[in-house]
């Protein structure tokens, strides 16, 4: 009948808001992608990477002030945890629960409410640092020169996509209903999630920790570190199938974009591959005017893509291959391993209040 076809086209219908607030993260993450590919640095992958994370989250455009906040979140984790290191190195296990210490405060800050972003740039900063600055300390200069490039840069192209895409000034005549606030979760839930993310997250540091080859791995450690915090801000039941789940979408996309461009191998095909899978994550990512129930694992499905394919794009054609699938397989284990621990873990202690 005419009025249930009507009734389905409104109901499938995209929201304006969420279209608008999904090519913006596609474009400012291209942008990015461009930039770090033609001025590259160490790590400049990492630019897109976090002009992602903060364009997939239904927030204002940020000022000065809120970019100046994201920087120095960012920032202060990396050198801070170099507090740590002479513990790492001279009194190494008291350097250990250090480190567990301060991992379970970053997970527990988004466990209890506080920003998912601040909280993903202490935890990527603090193991980072940690990791890399305990074997090869005269590489931690570079690292955090990097990084501070990348967040930096990041950062000013978070405000050119909504410079070009700004946010729809409210309707003076139609207002819009505001949004009901999300209730704190208890806090007793948040410290036994942020234990939860702790007991994931943890042994993979201590491995890196004690490897020779750990600088190699900082790829591998950012996911570590985004898998923690999916973890942590992640409070549904299916918490542990989402990991795993986040990493197969990514995966596909790096799979299905790296043999794209084994056939034509060009900066413009990349962003081109970018720029659609931004599009398609996109529709995962936000809807109506706030996010999807499964953007969470969606962002970090998009987060793994460009995590794996980045560095494999960097990599001497020689290599370039064996590169890609060792750390997709890496990937998978790791996510495998997360999704059994979480299983494992609620078994033991299962949540008093059960959630969606």
């Amino acid at each position: 009948m005419p009025t249930e076809a009507g009734s389905l086209s409104a109901t499938s219908a995209m929201h304006p808001l969420a279209a608008l607030r999904i090519l913006r993260m596609a474009l400012g993450t291209v942008l990015a992608l461009v930039f770090s590919q033609v001025i590259i640095w160490p790590l400049s992958f990492v630019t897109p990477v976090l002009s992602m994370f903060i364009l997939a989250l239904p927030l204002p455009a940020p000022g000065f002030k809120k970019g100046l906040t994201f920087v120095i979140a960012f920032l202060a984790p990396l050198i801070g945890a170099m507090a740590l290191l002479p513990f790492l190195q001279h009194a190494r296990w008291v350097g250990i629960l250090l480190v567990a210490l301060a991992l379970y405060y970053s997970f527990y800050y988004t466990a209890k409410g506080g920003s998912a972003i601040m909280g993903a740039f202490m935890t990527v900063g603090l193991t980072l640092t940690v990791t890399l600055g305990s074997v090869n300390p005269e590489a931690l200069n570079m690292l955090i020169e990097s990084l501070a490039k990348s967040v930096v840069f990041a950062i000013a192209f978070v405000w050119l996509a909504y410079a070009i895409l700004p946010e729809p000034s409210q309707d003076p005549v139609e207002p819009t209903k505001q949004p009901a606030a999300q209730a704190k979760p208890v806090l007793a839930e948040a410290r036994r999630d942020a234990f939860r993310s702790l007991v994931i997250v943890f042994p993979l540091v201590l491995v890196f920790l004690f490897m020779s080859a750990s600088s190699s791995y900082t790829v591998v450690m950012i996911k570590v570190a985004a898998m923690g915090q999916q973890a942590s801000s992640d409070h549904s039941r299916k918490m542990g199938l989402s990991l795993l789940e986040s990493t197969i979408w990514g995966g596909i996309g790096a799979i299905v974009a790296w043999y794209l461009m084994s056939v034509w191998p060009s900066l413009i095909l990349y962003t081109l591959l970018i720029g659609l899978a931004g599009l398609l994550y996109g529709r995962g990512i936000f809807m109506g005017t706030a996010v999807h129930p499964k953007f969470s694992m969606w962002s970090y499905a998009f987060l793994t893509m460009m995590v794996i394919l980045a560095p494999a794009v960097t990599d001497s054609a020689d290599s370039a291959g064996a590169a890609f699938w060792s750390r997709l397989i890496l990937f998978m284990l790791i996510a495998v391993y997360g999704t059994v621990v979480v299983a494992v873990f609620d078994s033991f202690w299962p949540k008093r209040k059960l959630d969606g």
